[in-house]
């Protein structure tokens, strides 16, 4: 339960850190916006280090998944837009992608 709480936080500090850059240079908002999406991304970093994963590789991958759930919950909640039912598809494909990622059985 760990990594998945872990997971979620990267993927709203991500998201909050990249959207910061996207109002600054895609809305031509101020320059200002960019320290606290620096701040977002360097946690963002740090989180993804405290997932209990021997590979930094599986734990990116397995990373992802949540991140396209993430996203779709941003789109809705802080760009106002109403996913799909082809986002919302694509996302629990991507889920599943990540518990088989995370819960598949590994060998010792």
């Amino acid at each position: 339960m760990r990594i998945w709480i872990i997971y979620v936080a990267a993927a709203f500090t991500e998201l909050a850190g990249c959207f910061a850059f996207w109002v600054w240079l895609r809305n031509g908002r101020s320059m200002l916006w960019v320290t606290p999406g620096v701040l977002a991304l360097v946690t963002f970093a740090w989180l993804l280090t405290l997932v209990p994963i021997e590979a930094a590789g599986r734990a990116y991958a397995a990373y992802g998944g949540i991140y396209v759930a993430a996203s779709l919950l941003w789109l809705r909640f802080v760009e106002g837009v109403v996913p799909d039912r082809w986002d919302l598809s694509g996302a629990a494909i991507c889920i599943l992608g990540a518990a088989v990622i995370l819960l598949g059985p590994r060998a010792a």
